[in-house]
């Protein structure tokens, strides 16, 4: 008995003739093929020039507004020592100045800025509030109604006026220093129109 002829496109093994093998393209040189037009149209079409920037380098700086600056009592103000800046940092001086007012007037934030320090200095109640351009104000004698952290605009309670003595012996009075880093300046000449009134220390 014979067997019956094998076609010719199947060996016995199971291989295909060579002669009737079909070459396929392969998938990474397709693939190239396609993605070559692609990438020279988008870099033909973005310009060198037109690289993405960081943003900050972009924006312009923007100085920030000066402060503006009020009396931290209520008005008609009196002046009862005027700032004295000392000769030297370690010299005596007055390193503020005073401000008539009695027990319980409430005091008022000078200038926008946050709360910095809240507590007693040599017994007497101070509130610190350092200012949006850098300067930092100290009132005293007062019972604070504000807390460290607290954001404060021109007249904002900060406390009232304690029943001490303090920079003005017998008498109740406000003291108002103003310091740029560590060194005090006058706070008279940061406030429009300068004091209202200035009476003798005696």
């Amino acid at each position: 008995m014979t067997r019956p002829a094998l076609p010719r496109s199947r060996r016995p093994d199971g291989r295909v003739p060579p002669i009737l093998t079909r070459r396929r393209p392969r998938p990474r040189t397709l693939l190239l093929a396609i993605a070559a037009p692609a990438l020279l149209l988008c870099t033909a079409a973005t310009p060198l020039d037109a690289a993405p920037r960081p943003a900050d380098a972009e924006r312009p700086a923007v100085a920030a507004p000066p402060s503006r600056w009020e009396w931290p009592l209520v008005p008609p103000v009196e002046v009862l020592a005027p700032f004295e800046a000392p000769p030297a940092p370690w010299a005596a001086g007055h390193r503020g100045v005073d401000l008539r007012a009695g027990p319980g007037v409430l005091v008022g934030a000078p200038a926008t800025g946050t709360v910095t320090f809240v507590g007693p200095v040599a017994g007497r109640g101070v509130v610190t509030v350092t200012h949006d351009d850098g300067l930092r104000s100290s009132v005293e004698p007062v019972a604070a109604l504000v807390v460290v952290g607290a954001r404060v605009a021109p007249g904002d309670p900060l406390g009232t006026v304690e029943p001490t003595g303090g920079h003005c012996a017998a008498t109740a009075c406000l003291h108002w220093g103003v310091r740029r880093g560590d060194v005090y300046v006058d706070p008279v000449a940061l406030v429009e129109g300068g004091p209202i009134v200035l009476l003798p220390t005696d």
